[in-house]
């Protein structure tokens, strides 16, 4: 199975927030880092059986994200994320989280975020090279 996009749906809850009911904005980070994680998942590739199996953790190596309108205490929300640019070596991701405006239900982008992932060896300690079925998977 191919995917180079994927949306998750999440919900905030009151411990995602500040006193103000607004999200924390680390949490933001953690949205996306669920929505990678069950990309992964509907896959087939679970991460705790990457790294018994092959060896291989994979890590954030460089991120940024801009926060563009707040994301508030009890709203649905969806995060999307697509592959920017894959390489033998990095999966470089862009993640949005979205809602849908109660109004004109069009998408209010909420925060834009591009994360880098490398697969370090589990043995060795460095960046290696992604495993041939990981890599095609996004193709």
């Amino acid at each position: 199975m191919i995917v180079n996009e994927f949306i998750w749906p999440i919900r905030v809850y009151y411990e995602d927030t500040d006193s103000g009911g607004v999200v924390y904005h680390a949490n933001y980070l953690k949205f996306m880092e669920r929505a990678r994680t069950e990309w992964l998942r509907t896959l087939g590739l679970e991460q705790d059986e990457i790294v018994e199996q092959l060896g291989i953790y994979f890590v954030v190596h460089s991120l940024s994200i801009n926060y563009i309108k707040p994301a508030l205490f009890n709203e649905a929300l969806w995060v999307k994320s697509t592959i920017k640019k894959l390489s033998k070596a990095r999966i470089i991701y862009k993640q949005q989280l979205i809602r849908k405006d109660e109004h004109n239900g069009e998408e209010q982008v909420l925060s834009d975020g591009e994360v880098t992932i490398v697969g370090i060896s589990q043995s060795l300690e460095k960046p290696i090279r992604l495993p041939q079925e990981i890599y095609e998977l996004f193709l």
